[in-house]
């Protein structure tokens, strides 16, 4: 429905006071809906290539002005790639943006589970606390996170793959590819970032998701030239979920069709979005709303600073935006934290690193902890270049067009969860980053020997106990009600499920992230409906994306501090830190960390893509890799790591066969280890290629 521009449109009369500015359709800033890739495959991204103040001016103006014209209160947030928040706009006032969190609800539009995050309804009548602008940004961080230029996935897309069954509502079948995605990029994480200094102003990324990432439609990645430079959310229609029948398309778009108008003219190329890709045979999606469900032509949405000052303003946000609007960073360049290697430590690989805001590299490979058996740093970095080779061969999952490379982040770490060193693929998608240090740390923690015993330590995680609408709960003195969930009964579940009194605190078995998702499935054998939970997951009539089970209970109390942090404006508690285990909540909400290691600091990863490493039996370490399809990240991983002993001869290993997690069978399943394609590798048609190691 596009028309020319002016000021013809008598809808707008009251919605602007000033025509001209914002994008039209014909703007060369971004791509209109039919705009091919112009050949970009990942190296179109320098140094021009941003999103300008007055591209973000566009972005909102075009979403404020499609939800006036729906009789829509929105809150919509602008992201640049490396997750810097450049703007938050909130329509109406603070009092009326009332959000639930909620995977499913009733006829009256009250939850219909109360389990972790989910059911939660904010502001409460007692309690001035607004989840708004929090959603609003984690649906614009999971549009640019997810994206490259080798695919655009949505919010909406994430809702499709993190979900009990892939596809979604098919019964019987596995659950999503990545599934658990939506726990990273967390505030606690120690690898994620927060805004610096009292402006808040950009800085170098990437940065964290006050929600983690986002499953509820209503999140885009925005694109200029063929890159993408960012995302959009939006928060309009008060309940922040999932989409749970994609056989239909929604009946209400509010989200994502004010966050589709803001995108206009820049939107992804058509040919790289998320439904020319598939996956195990099925198309993703992309969005459900398109130009023809738009109340306003996107063209004619006027300048920013014509808005009416009555429909809403700008907004500060505690942890990320000073209230004011910024332009973004250009990925790549040493400002946005990460940049190319140049060769200084990978030299013949079109390796990418991160650094800080002097410029300097955040992790280059270092040495472990564990004395004379600790990977060396020759070893670290061997192994980060090893894997990189596979991944720069392999054939991708998720990128367009066929034949290009997997795009993926690699991490390394001690048996301590120390970092050792990180490197990435010039392309890989953002959220790669801290899901690959995840997965590396997951691995080495579930396959100690003091797994169990760490699990039991920490301090129960603390639900907010609701009533039925979903808003929190007040004691007669004004603390809000909690509910203890204990971490330690995922151990004893654990170790009934195997029939093994030793298991997590043996280290007898070598734990991959495929053999741990096995176990966090609600379902065992994943997606046999019926069948009951994986020991380390909510049975179903318990499970959702908002509580899956011990992978957010162990970080639920420092994902709860910030979220109300943020939704406080600071005022009820402080910040969270850089450990998202360990942290006790009492019931006036007075956090105390109780751990300082590293083992688990950014949280625990549920889907495939790391191994442990060894040194004869010695666990030392693991590899960690993410950002394309789940069995290319393990192919990376193992073989990556198969390639480095070969090179390096110095007594590392794969975990001895006899150790590895595949060779349990409870309940009479075998678990799986490692997964790899058939095929996987662009320029050979060898098969099997990680059999027999």
């Amino acid at each position: 429905m596009r028309v020319p521009r002016g000021c013809a449109l008598s809808v707008l009369a009251s919605l602007l006071a000033a025509c001209g500015g914002g994008g039209g359709a014909t703007s060369p800033a971004g791509s209109s809906p039919s705009t091919p890739s112009a050949g970009c495959s990942g190296s179109c991204a320098n140094s021009s290539t941003y999103l300008t103040a007055n591209d973000v001016q566009s972005v909102l103006a075009q979403g404020i002005a499609e939800a006036h014209a729906r009789g829509r209160n929105a809150t919509l947030a602008v992201v640049d790639r490396v997750g810097n928040v450049l703007a938050v706009y909130r329509m109406g006032s603070a009092p009326s943006r009332s959000v639930l969190i909620a995977s499913q609800v009733d006829a009256s539009n009250n939850p219909l589970l109360h389990s972790g995050l989910d059911g939660i309804r904010l502001p409460a009548p007692q309690l001035a606390l607004n989840l708004d602008a929090e959603a609003a940004i984690s649906k614009a961080i999971t549009g640019a996170y997810l994206s490259s230029e080798g695919n655009a996935f949505s919010s909406r897309t994430a809702s499709q793959i993190v979900q009990e069954h892939f596809n979604v509502g098919q019964a019987h079948a596995p659950s999503g590819p990545l599934f658990g995605v939506q726990f990273s990029q967390l505030a606690c994480s120690d690898f994620v970032q927060s805004a610096a200094g009292s402006a808040l102003a950009p800085g170098p990324g990437p940065h964290r998701a006050p929600l983690g990432l986002s499953a509820d439609p209503g999140g885009f990645p925005l694109y200029k030239n063929g890159t993408v430079v960012g995302g959009v959310g939006v928060m309009a229609d008060g309940v922040y979920g999932v989409d749970r029948n994609i056989d239909a398309a929604d009946a209400n778009l509010d989200d994502e069709a004010v966050a589709y108008a803001a995108s206009y003219n820049y939107l992804p190329p058509v040919d790289r979005r998320a439904d020319r890709i598939t996956v195990d045979g099925v198309t993703l999606r992309f969005s459900d709303a398109d130009e023809s469900q738009l109340k306003v032509a996107p063209g004619m949405a006027g300048a920013f600073v014509g808005i009416d000052p009555s429909f809403g303003a700008l907004i500060s946000v505690s942890g990320y935006s000073d209230g004011a609007l910024h332009a973004g960073l250009p990925y790549g360049e040493p400002s946005s934290g990460v940049r190319a290697d140049a060769g200084n430590n990978f030299p013949g690989q079109d390796a990418f690193i991160f650094v800080d805001a002097g410029n300097s590299p955040r992790y280059p490979s270092i040495a472990g902890s564990e004395g004379s058996n600790a990977l060396k740093q020759q070893e670290v970095g061997q192994i980060l270049s090893s894997a990189l080779a596979v991944a720069e061969s392999a054939r991708a999952q998720i990128r367009v067009p066929l034949g290009s490379n997997a795009q993926v982040t690699i991490s390394v770490v001690d048996s301590q969860g120390n970092i050792l060193g990180m490197v990435r693929t010039r392309d890989a998608p953002l959220f790669g980053a801290d899901v690959s240090l995840q997965k590396a740390r997951t691995a080495a923690f579930m396959s100690s020997s003091a797994a169990g015993s760490f699990l039991a330590a920490l301090p129960d995680a603390s639900y907010l106990a609701t009533d039925a609408n979903g808003y929190p709960q007040l004691d007669a003195m004004s603390n809000v009600m909690l509910s203890p969930v204990s971490l330690g009964a995922y151990v004893t579940a654990g170790q009934s499920f195997f029939g093994r009194p030793g298991f997590l605190n043996d280290g007898a078995i070598a734990v991959s992230d495929r053999a741990l998702g096995n176990l966090s499935r609600p379902y065992f054998p994943d997606g046999i409906e019926g069948t009951p939970n994986g020991p380390f997951s909510k049975p179903i009539a318990a499970w959702s994306v908002f509580s899956t089970g011990l992978q957010l209970d162990l970080a639920f109390n420092a994902i709860l501090q910030h979220v109300l942090y943020v939704a406080s404006d600071g005022a009820l508690l402080p910040d969270v830190g850089t450990n998202c285990a360990g942290v006790a909540l009492s019931s006036a909400l007075a956090p105390t960390a109780t751990v300082s290691s590293k083992q688990l600091a950014n949280g625990l990863q549920i889907f495939p893509g790391s191994v442990p490493i060894y040194r004869g039996t010695q666990l030392i370490g693991a590899v960690g890799v993410s950002g394309d399809g789940v069995d290319q990240d393990d192919m990376v991983a193992f073989l990556g790591l198969q390639r480095a002993l070969q090179a390096l001869n110095t007594g590392l290993s794969q975990a001895p066969a006899s150790m590895r997690a595949d060779t349990l069978q409870p309940q009479g399943t075998r678990l799986r280890y490692v997964e790899c394609p058939q095929a996987p590798f662009l320029n050979s048609s060898q098969e099997n290629v990680c059999e027999g190691f």
